[in-house]
């Protein structure tokens, strides 16, 4: 059951769009080795904002995705990349629904 989320909103700089959006696209392998990442989206809401949104069964879960390597590779690109630093929202998980 998810409980627990992330929604980090990424504002590219201009011209690393594409640079942007292959970063999230390569992330997908790393959270995939996270047992406790139940589910983990790359998003394009415009076209320089770009977002990430994870779900969790718990708070560890998300504090060991934040200690994870998507994590570190998006703070450690976070000054080539962005116009602002990732702005990170811990969310509580009211109701979900998931495929069985």
């Amino acid at each position: 059951m998810i409980k627990t989320a992330l929604f980090v909103r990424l504002e590219a700089k201009p011209g690393k769009e594409q640079e942007v959006e292959s970063f999230l696209m390569g992330g997908l392998p790393l959270v995939e080795q996270e047992p406790a990442t139940i589910a983990w989206f790359g998003l394009k809401m415009a076209p320089s904002v770009y977002g990430i949104f994870d779900a969790f069964p718990d708070d560890a879960g998300r504090q060991a995705h934040l200690a994870g390597k998507v994590a570190e590779a998006l703070m450690a690109k976070a000054p080539d990349l962005f116009a602002k630093p990732p702005e990170i929202m811990s969310i509580d998980v009211l109701a979900a629904k998931l495929p069985s």
